[in-house]
């Protein structure tokens, strides 16, 4: 064993700046502003502040599928916050949202600015502002959150956990990277095993259940988060490949993953989005 395998924590825990990693340079103990900046503010009510990573996409999934069922009240311009820039921790942002994570949504439509943070927190008043993708009868509207919360609670340990020490911490460590693996699966398991037994995760109806779980294990599912499907056996999970499948295909989830995305392919590419043509107009193939 080596001297770092060997590593005792110190009586009393100290930042010494910078640990490694690929986002060390944008952690640190403290919360706050480092600056000062306004947030910009578009034509719509709705004012989402974001980026393309899963928990981002949640939100302009729902956005897009509430669109897509008519609800022109859900029009919204969507920001790019680049985080890896330290966007997060303007002023106005850290206003819209205290942890300084995205997304973060502020309604202009009452009579004062509503924030709301928290991806999950965010899709809940969606629906609940909208009617929609949430059941109304009290079994199914609590089955939905079961796995909302679940959701919110479970994938902390496939971001932070797995993703970290796998794909993006500076020294693969075997301890931590078979922790949070057996974790991954075990959490891959309990939604195969549901999905056996129905067409969606909460039951026969696609709901915000849905849109909170498929950008984190529906993309993983399908091999196209940190690279590790095959690490992951994922086939192993047939049930869950069905869905994410369909859930891939919904043109809304299409678009949705593209908005305020600065990755990949450039006509997947949508860095802001304010107004459904930009789809067609705005992406990075055309800019």
């Amino acid at each position: 064993m080596t001297d770092k395998t060997q590593y005792q924590p110190p009586r009393v825990w100290t930042w010494e700046g910078e640990s490694g990693g690929k986002f060390a340079s944008i952690n640190r103990p403290v919360s706050g502003a480092t600056h000062y900046q306004s947030l910009p503010i578009g034509q719509q009510p709705l004012q989402l502040y974001s980026l393309a990573t899963p928990n981002g996409v949640k939100v302009t999934i729902l956005l897009e599928e509430l669109l897509a069922l008519g609800h022109q009240e859900a029009e919204y311009d969507a920001w790019l916050i680049r985080i890896g820039e330290g966007d997060q921790f303007s002023s106005g942002f850290v206003e819209a949202n205290p942890n300084s994570k995205i997304p973060a949504l502020v309604d202009h439509g009452g009579d004062a600015p509503q924030r709301v943070f928290e991806s999950g927190s965010i899709l809940l008043y969606l629906a609940e502002k909208f009617g929609a993708f949430l059941p109304q009868d009290l079994g199914a509207r609590t089955e939905t959150l079961n796995w909302l919360f679940w959701q919110m609670g479970s994938a902390p340990y496939i971001g932070g956990g797995f993703g970290h020490f796998y794909a993006y911490a500076p020294e693969k460590l075997e301890y931590p990277i078979n922790r949070f693996t057996m974790e991954a699966k075990r959490q891959l398991d309990v939604l195969d095993r549901t999905l056996a037994e129905r067409e969606y995760i909460a039951g026969d109806e696609y709901t915000i259940a849905d849109i909170a779980i498929y950008p984190w294990y529906g993309v993983l599912a399908q091999g196209r988060l940190y690279d590790a499907g095959e690490f992951l056996s994922v086939d192993e999970y047939p049930h869950l490949q069905r869905w994410a499948r369909a859930i891939a295909e919904r043109p809304a989830v299409k678009r949705g993953r593209m908005v305020n995305r600065t990755w990949g392919e450039a006509s997947e590419q949508l860095h802001e989005r304010h107004a459904a043509s930009d789809f067609e107009t705005r992406t990075e193939d055309k800019a």
